[in-house]
């Protein structure tokens, strides 16, 4: 008799990927059934795994980058496995000096932010913030496109064209010039802000590319917001908004395509 199969995060990543069948899906899908939160959190990766293969169909060929080789990666972490033991004494003597001196022990162990998340995070936070406004949703209009190109180009040394996001019925609203975060280091960033005739708004947030120059692609969704994220050689770019999932894709699209200046992958 054959053992019932244990449903591990693994396991729901499999069936989120389609790679299980016959009696092994129907155990994960009976496990959901009986399982609402599982169920959401397996829904949204697939959501996650959708867009991404959406928007970014003509990078799917590309090679994978060295720093991402497998088996590179294992003799990083092989080769480093030998130094933790320092790590380890230190944060017991951390936790033994106290709760104060033990709160600080935390901070050394808490994962840190990619900088794919702080700028995903800071794009949202500025998205947020500014679509709500009317008379300064914009620092600079899109009565004054060529000057608002022009000035934010110069401010991240890239030349920044917005976007021609009319085919979804977006037009331009303005832009403005966002500070960099100094806990960060993402450098400036260039936010900007598109409208359609139902006053739905997205943003384009872009910042220099980082010290890295890596291609980076994410799709995160935060706080009922959909972040679409990319980083090449050039620039970083975050598309956000809140419109219905396949018009998001769409639009993120569309503004992937002129900003790398990479073909329509339907086309070649």
């Amino acid at each position: 008799m054959t053992a019932p199969l244990t449903i591990t995060e693994d396991v729901l990543h499999a069936y989120a990927d389609g790679r299980l069948d016959g009696s092994a899906r129907a155990a994960v899908e009976a496990h959901l059934e009986a399982h609402p939160e599982a169920a959401a959190e397996v829904a949204q990766w697939q959501r996650q795994r959708d867009a991404i293969e959406t928007l970014f169909d003509p990078v799917a060929g590309e090679p994978v980058p060295d720093r991402l080789n497998p088996h590179r990666i294992a003799a990083a972490r092989q080769g480093s496995a030998g130094g933790w033991l320092p790590f380890a004494a230190a944060a017991i003597v951390l936790v033994g000096l106290g709760v104060g001196a033990g709160w600080t022990a935390r901070d050394l162990f808490q994962p840190e932010e990619t900088p794919s998340q702080m700028l995903i995070a800071s794009a949202v936070n500025a998205h947020a913030l500014y679509v709500k406004e009317n008379r300064h949703a914009v620092e600079v209009a899109a009565a004054e496109e060529g000057h608002l190109t022009t000035w934010l180009s110069n401010r991240l040394n890239h030349q920044l064209d917005a976007p021609d996001l009319s085919p979804q019925g977006f037009t331009l609203v303005g832009g403005r010039l966002l500070p960099p975060d100094v806990y960060r280091n993402t450098g400036p960033a260039a936010q900007l802000m598109y409208e359609n005739g139902t006053k739905d708004r997205l943003t384009v947030y872009v910042t220099a590319a980082l010290p890295d120059k890596a291609r980076a692609y994410q799709f995160e969704a935060v706080n009922g917001l959909d972040a679409f994220y990319w980083a090449n050689d050039a620039i970083t770019c975050t598309v956000v908004g809140d419109l219905p999932q396949d018009q998001m894709q769409t639009v993120a699209k569309l503004v992937y395509q002129q900003l790398t200046r990479l073909p329509d992958p339907v086309r070649g």
